[in-house]
């Protein structure tokens, strides 16, 4: 029995890569808490494990008292010299105790112990191995399904694939095989301790520099990547090298290197562009393949107002406004896209709004968020709205709409003949309306006549169609 125990002690830390020293201190303490399990808490025992033997040895101390209370802890002056002749009062006496006498319970608890011990050794040696992993690809096999997502055996431990780093739509049974990229490793806690995502932007990072041997020995720098998960994404890069072309180098001969990307992200759509340190250069990249026409960059609100002929507004935006709103989330930047005649609309309202302001020695701007952006809207808004706008009083309200009926274009001469036509006919129609409505007043004999009369043609007439 001793044999075994030791050997299995060797085997166990072998296997399970567990220092031996730890399994032992483990193993000791397992069977000291079955001991006071059996015998309770005032049993002072001492375990220890005998490396020559192979045995675990438990020793029982008792103090020598001359009257016993407590048998677990006290022994009598005589009794305790049938033992040893020389002891005295206050001496502390050992006594072995017989593992083998623990019982079935007992038993149970040293194991339950040990197997506790041994996992906590385990998920510390497995956090000091992966702790320094982040940010390396791992391959595994999916074994389950959490109530957070699927469990994915690594071999030595399991990692967690939360469902909020999935990539939507898709699909995995068990015994799949999948990659994932290691974003958190976790000391605390019950279960996997390995978090793993396929929808974070580094995990595209990474597999470049697996797949392109420029990005793997920097010479192809990845300065950004904006991803919609499992549809389309954009990657920034850049050479230090000028005779290497990043974007080249990045899709490979007939695209070989881009396509092992893109089958291990089940056909999602990769953009490569090129980095540019000017953000207007950038942005013009980051928005392929639309066509740019102006850009204007305001630095203060990290703002890009980008200008687009009207026939490529579509194609900027992208289907959802997928492709404005990847720029946007590579660049760092907010962008606003127009069409060439909206912004010509846009930039010369905004021109005759800067006059108006400038009249009221206010700036434009505060015009601009309370939603005034013509000199129409300013025309006809209500006197309480203009109040409203920061700076605003009832002295320079007066001089704003000076301003705005001096800027208002007047209507062409033809406009206003028409508008005079159209005032004269509703005119007309409202003077002969009372008219109208008093002729059937006047009864006379003479109506009801005529109408005597044609009613008496009407059966001639009859007669000589039938004829």
């Amino acid at each position: 029995m001793s044999t075994e125990l030791k050997k299995a002690i060797d085997q166990i830390s072998k296997d399970r890569g567990i220092d031996r020293e730890l399994l032992v201190d483990t193993l000791e303490e397992a069977v000291r808490s079955s001991v006071i399990r059996k015998y309770g808490e005032t049993i002072d025992v001492e375990v220890t494990f005998n490396d020559d033997t192979g045995e675990m040895e438990v020793f029982q101390f008792k103090v020598v008292v001359d009257e016993v209370e407590d048998p677990l802890s006290e022994i009598s002056l005589e009794e305790a010299k049938l033992h040893d002749p020389n002891v005295e009062l206050d001496d502390d006496l050992g006594f072995r105790l017989d593992v083998m006498d623990l019982g079935r319970i007992a038993a149970q608890s040293a194991k339950q112990v040990i197997i506790q011990r041994m996992r906590d050794a385990e998920q510390e040696i497995i956090y000091e191995e992966y702790k320094d992993r982040v940010g390396e690809i791992v391959s595994g096999i999916i074994q389950r399904r959490d109530r957070t997502g699927w469990i994915i055996n690594l071999g030595r431990t399991e990692a967690l694939l939360p469902k909020e780093e999935q990539i939507p739509k898709e699909r995995y049974k068990r015994g799949d095989r999948v990659q994932g990229f290691i974003i958190n490793v976790l000391k605390e806690g019950r279960g996997p301790q390995v978090v793993i995502s396929r929808s974070h932007p580094d995990y595209m990072t990474a597999l470049f520099r697996r797949e392109v041997p420029e990005v793997a020995d920097s010479t192809v720098r990845i300065m950004g990547v904006a991803r919609d998960p499992g549809s389309r994404a954009k990657v920034a890069v850049t050479s230090r090298d000028r005779d290497v072309d990043p974007v080249g180098a990045c899709v490979g001969i007939r695209g070989s290197r881009i396509q092992a990307v893109v089958q291990e992200f089940r056909g999602e759509r990769i953009d490569i562009v090129v980095w540019r340190p000017d953000i207007a250069d950038y942005a013009r990249n980051a928005l392929s393949p639309a066509l740019i026409t102006r850009i204007t960059v305001d630095e203060d609100d990290k703002l890009l107002e980008v200008v687009v002929p009207d026939d490529q507004l579509t194609l900027a935006i992208g289907r959802k406004g997928q492709n404005v709103k990847l720029a946007s989330k590579l660049l760092g930047w907010k962008i606003d896209i127009f069409t060439e005649t909206r912004y010509g609309e846009l930039h010369a309202a905004r021109e005759v709004l800067e006059q108006v302001a400038s009249v009221a020695e206010m700036p434009v701007e505060r015009f601009l968020n309370a939603g005034f952006e013509t000199l129409e809207s300013l025309a006809e808004a209500e006197e309480e709205t203009l109040l409203a706008i920061e700076g605003m009083s009832e002295e320079k309200i007066g001089h704003i709409m000076a301003a705005v009926r001096l800027l208002m274009p007047s209507k062409p001469v033809e406009e206003e003949d028409a508008e005079e036509a159209d005032a004269d006919e509703e005119a007309e129609t409202v003077s002969e309306e009372p008219a109208a409505e008093a002729a059937p007043e006047e009864p006379t004999e003479e109506p009801a006549e005529e109408s005597t009369e044609e009613a008496a043609e009407e059966p001639a007439k009859d007669d000589g169609e039938q004829e």
